[in-house]
């Protein structure tokens, strides 16, 4: 994995009990092969065509930055209730896809003086997108979900495509992934489900 700068560090409100990205690039030698592992089949999961071809994400940069958000969140609602282990696995797996980012924009020639407030404006959209997606998904509200949705990958355009179809995915994955033993959190081996 390639290192970046590391920015400065901002609390989860929605998640008090977190302290998500910046803390960041924190890795454990003991996990490293687990984090890559799991994050590795969380990308891979968030690169499915079909989600771009028939829940109608665009595959753009900004697209793919929203699906790997969403595999990141649901990976982390997942772990809340797992032991230590778990949560600091998901921890890792976040640090990774803030690193990963941080390299990207790097790649992208973006100097290295504007990283930092370019990393801080992703890290605020990554914890408004983790803040409304729970709050739908905590009360079982796939419209709310498809709204929340709608706002932040379609937010300028005057008839955007339906999300209801990403919703529902996001709440199947939430399912399978409640069904996901410790084990396999343990061991870096969750999957999330493809599009029915």
């Amino acid at each position: 994995m390639q290192q970046g700068q590391r920015p400065a560090g901002v609390k989860n409100e929605a998640f008090p009990e977190k302290t998500m990205i910046f803390g960041l690039f924190r890795k454990k030698n003991n996990n490293q092969a687990i984090v890559d592992r799991q994050y590795a089949a969380l990308t891979a999961a968030a690169r499915m065509p079909e989600i771009y071809e028939r829940l109608h994400v665009p595959d753009t940069v900004m697209g793919r930055f929203e699906m790997l958000s969403i595999a990141m969140i649901l990976f982390f609602r997942r772990t809340r209730s797992s032991a230590t282990s778990g949560q600091e696995i998901a921890q890792e797996i976040v640090d990774a896809f803030f690193q990963d980012i941080d390299y990207s924009i790097r790649e992208l020639g973006i100097g290295d003086n504007s990283v930092p407030k370019r990393m801080k404006k992703l890290a605020g959209m990554f914890y408004g997108r983790l803040e409304a997606y729970s709050k739908a998904m905590d009360a079982g509200d796939a419209e709310a979900l498809a709204l929340a949705l709608t706002r932040n990958i379609y937010p300028e355009t005057a008839a955007p495509a339906d999300m209801s179809g990403l919703a529902q995915w996001m709440m199947a994955a939430e399912s399978h992934l409640s069904a996901v033993p410790e084990e396999a959190i343990s061991t870096g081996s969750a999957t999330l489900p493809p599009v029915a």
